[in-house]
């Protein structure tokens, strides 16, 4: 292969769309895996040959199967993954259906999953690559989020776990975790919660999606051969002070 292969789910917009573009802009050829149809295919356009989207609810084995299939099937291999994708279903607990919990749980945590369970028997088979898993500041607590924040702690627990096991066959494993974050999801809240949120950061700004691409490119350089197992904050330092 000429080109190394990544496989970014949850690509077609936000903090994915970032990376994908990254990883393309670094010579990547680069699968978008989403289930938004209309922005993925978009984004594939966009970006060129280098770039094909695939439909794929990551919560389910068949079509995580399927996806890793057709794309060792036509480029050989794959080099990195980043686990991207991810919902949220905010509520206090008390007010908390347990569908929101369930929902959220299989596509974040089983999701990552499976995913990292047939990359990481395929990178074990070839002595090499990369996994990078985006967690969440919210790990350490957000209220309201009793369901998100429980799944990215999985993220990062699943993360430790595969660097463990992976480790000697090449395969680096590491989890990036975002705060507060310039997205179509933050945009959509009201400006007031926005200054908040703002104002509880130690830097006083709102991060930028390139900012989480920058960790993921750190991650995956040749270059960077001695970090796994770790969870690097993109955060503008929140999770070291208290906030909302």
């Amino acid at each position: 292969m000429d080109k190394r292969v990544a496989i970014i789910t949850g690509a077609a917009k936000g903090i994915g769309k970032a990376i994908s573009e990254r990883m393309v802009k670094e010579n990547y050829v680069t699968i978008l895996v989403d289930v938004d149809n209309e922005n993925g295919i978009t984004l594939a356009k966009k970006l060129g040959d280098s770039a094909k989207y695939i439909f794929c609810d990551i919560s389910n084995h068949q079509e995580v199967e399927n996806l890793f299939k057709t794309v060792v099937d036509e480029y050989g291999g794959i080099d990195v993954l980043v686990n991207n994708a991810g919902i949220i279903r905010d509520n206090v607990i008390w007010k908390m259906p347990e569908e929101d919990f369930d929902k959220v749980m299989d596509v974040n945590l089983k999701g990552t999953w499976l995913m990292c369970k047939v990359a990481g028997t395929l990178m074990r088979e070839q002595k090499k690559g990369r996994i990078v898993n985006i967690a969440s500041r919210a790990w350490l607590g957000n209220r309201g989020q009793s369901n998100y924040s429980a799944s990215k702690a999985g993220v990062v627990g699943l993360t430790r776990v595969l660097a463990l096991e992976l480790g000697k066959y090449g395969v680096l494993v590491n989890a990036i975790a975002p705060g507060l974050i310039d997205t179509p999801l933050t945009q959509k809240l009201p400006q007031d919660v926005q200054d908040k949120l703002i104002e509880a950061q130690p830097t006083k700004t709102m991060g930028k999606p390139e900012d989480i691409a920058n960790a993921v490119s750190f991650l995956c350089d040749d270059k960077t051969q001695f970090i796994t197992g770790q969870t690097i904050y993109v955060d503008g330092g929140k999770s070291i002070g208290a906030g909302l």
